[in-house]
């Protein structure tokens, strides 16, 4: 199992998958999951990049260090991992806490990446409330107490009853993150404000909503493009796991935005 270990000596758990002569693309995964949420896209994207995945801190195969954990250092993972594995300048997508890592990547560390895509995400969250309710209920009750009403935010109520198994899967993902592993990055997305990180970054990018998101709807994502001098917006029919709900979609979108012409 390959692991890296950061700059503060947590080790991240990373898998690479596709042809060493092919672009680089960093995935970055969403809160609550591990780096199993990109199989669905992988067929279509190891076509066109070697593609690297990895478990944030507190997550699947990585280290659980002492939270609460920052975006600060949450990205700064993703740049260690950048950085020890030699893949700049490489291309960029992460969805939901991975779109805020590449807000910050992309403004702090410019020279990393060349392209990249936030996905179901925002510069801001705020709703400090529903947060730290969030996390006392997991901390005195643990995942499976939380688990339901999260996958009930990421899906929709059709595409749950049209797909039992996937929806068991990610349910299982879920409730088999660490408890204090979620609730310390829960902090880092409940405190996070990267909107005066928004004016630094100059690379393209494309923003992807879900039009059925409750989590970061669209707007949130409008207002990313709408403080960047190079972005566009794709809004699918889904929730909060856009890639989850419209696997082919989302990789096409990957393939045209990210893949060299």
């Amino acid at each position: 199992m390959p692991m890296l270990t950061m700059s503060d000596g947590c080790a991240i758990h990373y898998r690479i998958d596709g042809d060493d002569s092919l672009p680089n693309l960093l995935l970055s995964n969403s809160l609550g999951t591990t780096h199993e949420m990109w199989d669905l896209q992988m067929p279509v994207l190891t076509q066109h990049f070697r593609v690297i995945r990895y478990d944030n801190r507190g997550h699947g195969a990585s280290d659980v260090p002492d939270g609460p954990y920052t975006i600060d250092r949450i990205a700064r993972d993703a740049q260690d991992l950048i950085a020890e594995l030699a893949l700049a300048p490489l291309v960029y997508c992460g969805l939901s806490l991975g779109g805020m890592v590449g807000v910050w990547l992309s403004a702090k560390a410019p020279g990393l990446l060349r392209r990249a895509v936030f996905a179901n995400t925002s510069a801001y969250i705020g709703q400090p409330e529903v947060w730290n309710q969030r996390i006392a209920l997991i901390e005195a009750e643990g995942m499976q107490a939380a688990a339901g009403g999260i996958i009930q935010r990421w899906l929709t109520q059709d595409f749950m009853a049209s797909h039992p198994a996937l929806t068991a899967k990610l349910l299982a993902m879920v409730a088999g993150i660490p408890p204090s592993g979620y609730a310390a990055a829960a902090a880092a997305v409940r405190d996070m404000d990267l909107r005066g990180q928004l004016a630094a970054i100059g690379i393209p990018v494309l923003v992807i909503a879900g039009a059925l998101d409750p989590a970061t709807p669209p707007a949130m994502g409008e207002a990313i493009v709408e403080a960047l001098p190079d972005a566009r917006l794709a809004i699918l029919d889904a929730a909060h796991l856009s890639n989850i709900e419209k696997p082919d979609e989302f990789a096409n979108l990957l393939v045209k935005f990210l893949a060299p012409n």
